[in-house]
């Protein structure tokens, strides 16, 4: 089993291709891997509990830790309290504890 660590920093209301890196990070998970999605910059959007947070708590669903920066969702006025399903804050410190791990690692 491989361990990965996939940094989403796109806001998938404007980037068509974001959907296709969630896919990405459940079709691992649902092969035995362990992945890790972390939110980072507009990628925190879809964090937010709403009709658009659906993909990314799909995902958590699928078995993927989903971890939002906590600096993004500051500055983006995202309260714990408005997280959607399945997404916990982190400090972006966190990433480099994951890829110490030897995690493989894919930014988007």
């Amino acid at each position: 089993m491989s361990t990965y660590l996939l940094i989403e920093s796109r806001d998938p209301f404007e980037s068509a291709d974001v959907p296709y890196y969630y896919d990405l990070a459940s079709s691992l998970a649902r092969k035995g891997h362990a992945v890790t999605l972390f939110l980072v910059q507009n990628g925190v959007l879809p964090a937010r509990r709403g009709p658009r947070s659906d993909a990314v708590s799909t995902v958590a669903r699928s078995g993927v830790e989903v971890l939002a920066d906590d600096f993004s969702l500051r500055e983006r006025g995202i309260a714990d309290e408005r997280l959607a399903d399945g997404v916990r804050r982190a400090p972006l410190d966190r990433v480099l504890d994951l890829l110490g791990e030897g995690r493989k690692a894919l930014w988007h």
